[in-house]
């Protein structure tokens, strides 16, 4: 091993180089396929559609002020930014061509995106916990392909934690059903 500063030998650095470059094509061949400049657009419409409707909720919240905020000030603050990013994407992506074609398995980012809108919807009838739970084990069991074991250990912990830090730690008023 050579210490900082020291040069590498010849050696290692043509294997570095090799396992460099088998590394970038092993990417290469699992990326999917490019979807160019009007993959580019539709995200951009997407992000801004996200964002304008994101902010039409957190104004509905109400915003407050800089020394009293209200709940939808930071949501809306948020909401902003993804539609001006989205903007500044639907102006410079025109001239990218980067982006990845929709396949089968960009249906997890919607599947992702309803069950995050159902738990949005079940938390003020059932409370924060349950929800929790439930949405972390589909996106970790049937999104993200986990074990049982690691999805129910990840599941009730990042629950939990949500739920100290928010409830006795921010003293967010969240509907729960648990009172420690």
């Amino acid at each position: 091993m050579t210490a900082v500063g020291e040069p590498q030998s010849p050696h290692t650095r043509d294997l570095l180089a090799e396992i460099e470059a088998e590394v970038a094509q092993e990417l290469e061949e699992e990326r999917p396929p490019r979807g160019g400049s009007g993959y580019q657009v539709v995200g951009a419409l997407t992000g801004l559609a996200v964002g304008a409707a994101g902010a039409v909720l957190a104004y509905g919240y109400g915003l407050g002020s800089l020394r009293e905020p209200g709940p939808g000030l930071w949501p809306f603050v948020f909401s902003v930014v993804i539609a001006g990013l989205s903007v500044l994407l639907l102006v410079v992506g025109r001239r990218l061509d980067d982006a990845e074609k929709f396949t089968r398995s960009s249906l997890l980012v919607l599947a992702g995106a309803a069950t995050f809108a159902a738990f949005g919807a079940l938390m003020p009838m059932i409370g924060f916990e349950i929800p929790a739970v439930a949405l972390c084990v589909i996106w970790l069991r049937f999104l993200g392909g986990e074990t049982w074991r690691s999805t129910a250990v990840v599941s009730v912990v990042t629950t939990a934690v949500f739920y100290l830090l928010f409830i006795y730690g921010l003293r967010i008023p969240l509907p729960h059903l648990i009172s420690l």
